[in-house]
Parts: structure tokens; sequence; C-alpha cells
């Protein structure tokens, strides 16, 4: 949409620092890693937080820089992206070949088993879980620095299939929500209180209920006082009351843990009246190594369909192992032994789906997503309608057919 300033106040942000992060055990001898761009609410209040709490800060200013640098400071607090976890997930997964396959599935299988131990912050213990630590989830730390003793992952959904793998190779992220307008924690999950597939409890000193039509409205001193020069947009934000308006779908269980569905206004509605929250279903394809980016379409349509982003540092793996020539991706991504690959990993994905769901037409695309062309925010989320209006032609050819109206006789 069209970007609006937050004013955010002095007394919003103070009120927001002073809980959003008590409950987690932070010292003043940690150290962590800035890498998000400091024009990002999230960057901007972990900073502030941190420094509030005495936590040394490294700065990287390119997040390409970030590997390194992960073993360059080897710090003790990493506060990251899902777009971060994601790319640590993938390239686990895609470095398991030949005997390491066998043994990283194993670990995984061990790691599942001891799944419970390790969201209630206890540490495993036995022979098969030693081992497969020294195998394989030692070497994940590794990657990370080897010193990170509390995750946390925040500025878009985590996903639940990547928060398991996670929790599967001993590592338990702590992850929470929030919104620029509110400064931007509303609910953050802690040591002491953690659900998988949540993003924790709504913080002290905010109030949050539920609207008739699933969406979550939230209350409290963090709360901004309207968007820059825009009063209709900042009397639109607002219910009676003064609830302010997140646009998203939100659940609320009876133990007090919130839960995001989706946006409100991402919600996809075909045109048999089906509403399908896209995010869950897109986040779990990209668990698959194959897939680093998935968008779900397929609003006022007769059935959604999916555009794919390839891993392509696996699929090109893949395409020389099975004698596939090409010279550039989009060569790679137009291959019909490519284009069968990823038919057949969203067909095995449907099968979980509800029938009206699942996923009728795969496009592959072969740019990767990014701040540069503009698919990307800053701080990595996926900009939705950017993608769509980007690839506009892909996704009509999609539905010409399917919704061309028979010739009459």
């Amino acid at each position: 949409g069209i970007p609006k300033g937050a004013m955010l106040t002095h007394g919003n942000i103070a009120s927001n620092l002073n809980y959003s992060l008590a409950d987690l055990p932070i010292g003043n001898d940690e150290i962590s890693i800035s890498f998000l761009p400091l024009s990002h609410v999230t960057a901007r209040h972990v900073d502030f937080t941190l420094l509030y709490h005495g936590v040394t800060l490294a700065y990287v200013p390119f997040i390409e820089h970030l590997p390194k640098a992960l073993l360059e400071v080897r710090p003790t607090l990493f506060i990251g992206v899902p777009r971060v976890y994601e790319k640590v997930h993938t390239q686990v997964d895609s470095k398991a070949r030949g005997i390491k396959k066998f043994i990283y599935r194993w670990a995984l299988f061990v790691g599942r088993a001891h799944r419970e131990e390790i969201l209630k912050g206890q540490a495993p213990r036995g022979l098969s879980w030693n081992l497969a630590d020294r195998l394989v989830y030692s070497k994940i730390r590794a990657g990370m620095g080897d010193r990170v003793a509390l995750f946390v992952s925040g500025g878009a959904p985590l996903g639940r299939e990547l928060a398991e793998w996670y929790a599967d190779v001993g590592i338990r992220i702590h992850e929470g929500y929030g919104l620029t307008e509110t400064s931007p924690v509303i609910a953050v999950n802690t040591p002491r209180a953690h659900k998988l597939g949540t993003v924790g409890k709504p913080l002290p000193n905010i109030e949050v209920r539920i609207a008739e039509d699933g969406e979550l409205l939230v209350r409290g001193p963090s709360v901004f006082k309207g968007y820059w020069n825009r009063p209709e947009e900042t009397r639109a934000a607002f219910a009676d009351g003064g609830w302010f308006k997140t646009g998203d779908i939100a659940h609320l269980d009876a133990e007090g843990f919130l839960s995001i569905t989706d946006r409100k206004k991402d919600l996809i509605k075909t045109s048999g009246g089906k509403f399908i929250a896209p995010q869950p279903l897109e986040n779990s394809l990209k668990h698959n190594a194959l897939i680093a980016e998935a968008l779900i379409v397929g609003d006022k349509r007769k059935f959604p369909a999916v555009l794919l982003v390839p891993y392509f540092p696996l699929l090109e793996d893949w395409a020389r192992a099975n004698h596939v020539g090409f010279s550039s991706r989009r060569e790679l991504v137009s291959n019909a032994k490519v284009r069968e690959l990823y038919d057949g990993i969203v067909a095995d994905f449907n099968r979980d789906l509800a029938r009206f769901e699942q996923l009728k037409k795969t496009v592959l695309l072969a740019e990767e997503f990014s701040p540069e062309n503009g698919t990307l925010t800053a701080s990595y989320k996926m900009r939705r309608r950017e993608v769509e209006k980007l690839y506009h032609r892909q996704i009509e050819e999609i539905y010409a057919h399917a919704e061309t109206p028979a010739p009459q006789v």
C-alpha cells in the first residue's frame, strides 16, 4: 500500500522497552549481532532494548556478511527474522548427502523424540542424543558461532515446521509478534511461558481482544498516536474504545497464548466463497529444501495456485545429477523434468490439504525475491502485492484457460 509514517512517542517506545524482553534471561555480559536496517522498527527496538540491558552490539552493514560475522563475533544472543532461520535450515538440508544424509535423518529422528524436552528448556540425555549432538546438532550451532544460548525470532511468521526443525536439532526459538504501530512488540514467547506454534503471551501492559471477524485488536501505552498527516487513515485504524485494529487474524487460547493466522487483507477468497490463509501454507512449502520462496494466489478465482522460487544451489546439483542441461536459471525452470519435480512436490503437499485449499497450478520463477527487485521489504518480508504485480502475466496465464467459458453450441 501507500507508505505511511507512524508517530511513535518516547512514551510509546519506552513503555515497550520496559516489558518486551523483561522475561528473557539477558545479562550485561551478552553480545549480539545487529544486521537489519535501522530504519525498520524491529531493528531499532531490539537495539534500544539490548543497549538498555547492557548488551554489546556488533553491527553488520550487509546481511550477506552475517555468516562470516557469526563466526567472528560468536554472539551469545541471536535475534533474527525468519528469513535468516530459513536460510540456515536450507543450507543444512542441502549439505546432507550420501552417508551424511542417513546420519542427518537419523539425528532428526532422535531429536523429534526429545522435542518436548527442548521446548521446555531441558537438556536431553542418553547415548543416542549425545551421539546425534556430536555428529549433527553441534555442527549447526558451530555455524552460528557456537555460543548462542537464546534465540529469538520476530518481524514475520516463523512457521511451525521450521520451529519444529530447530527444536529437533536442540534449539528452542522464542517467537514474538508486533507491528510498527505498537512500538512494536505485542507478544513474545519466554523460557517460562513457551508454546510452539504461537507468538507467546501478550505483554502485561497490553490489552488484546479478538473482534467478531477474527481480527486482533490491541490497546495500551505502546500503541502509536496515529499516521503522520493522515487523519482519515488514523481514524480508520481504531475501533470504538481506542482499540487499534492490527489487520491480523488471530486466536487466543485458554492458556493466554496468541496465535496469528494471517494478514486480514491477504486472506484469499475463491470464487466459490472459500477462505484460504496463504501464509501458513507458504511457510510449510518453504520447509522443503528445494523451495526458497512460495506465493499462493487465487483471490476471486476458481482455485488457488502457487508461484515458487527454487533454492537454486540444490536444484542445480539435482539437475547435474539427473543429466538436465542448462545454461541459465530461466532455462532450468523451463525444463520439463524440473517442472515435473516441483509438480510432484506440490502434489505431495496437497494430500494434507482440504479440497478447496489444494494448489492446482505451479509456476516456477527464475529470479529470487529480494529488496533490490522490490519483492522483499528491508526486513526480508515478502511484499505480496509487488510480487503479484511483477508476475501479473504469469498469474493471468494460470487462469486464462481454466476460466475461459466453453463455447456455446
